[in-house]
């Protein structure tokens, strides 16, 4: 319908916005957020809703994203690997290292791309260990 926003302009948004990070140097997550919520209003798919976890964990805290993750369909996200990796980041902030190493390690069975998996075989190494 013309004059409202939809999908596409929100996903662009949230593009610009990440766009904008290289030239500023900062991340605008207020503005994420906002747009991540207006997206999961729009089109509720599993990879806006996970992404708006992520952005919920970097403005309201990690514990904040990993609920959001929880009240996610447990089968829905049981294979899809950006879940994982959002789980094993949002862990490693709250300073869960030894669940943040599993998810690491269940997003790294599930990662086909080389450069992806090196990253987070990056960030399982670095990852604080237990006590």
């Amino acid at each position: 319908e013309l004059g409202r926003i939809g999908r596409f302009q929100l996903e662009a948004a949230i593009q610009s916005a990440h766009c904008a990070r290289r030239t500023s140097g900062t991340t605008d997550w207020s503005a994420l957020r906002s747009l991540y919520a207006a997206l999961v209003e729009v089109a509720p798919t599993l990879g806006a809703q996970v992404s708006r976890a992520v952005v919920v964990g970097e403005t309201d805290g990690p514990h904040a994203g990993l609920a959001l993750l929880d009240e996610l369909d447990e089968e829905a996200t049981a294979r899809y690997q950006p879940a994982w990796a959002a789980r094993a980041h949002l862990l490693d902030r709250a300073g869960d290292h030894a669940r943040a190493a599993e998810a690491f390690d269940k997003a790294i069975s599930l990662t086909t791309d080389p450069a992806a998996r090196a990253h987070l075989e990056s960030r399982r190494s670095s990852a604080p260990e237990e006590p």
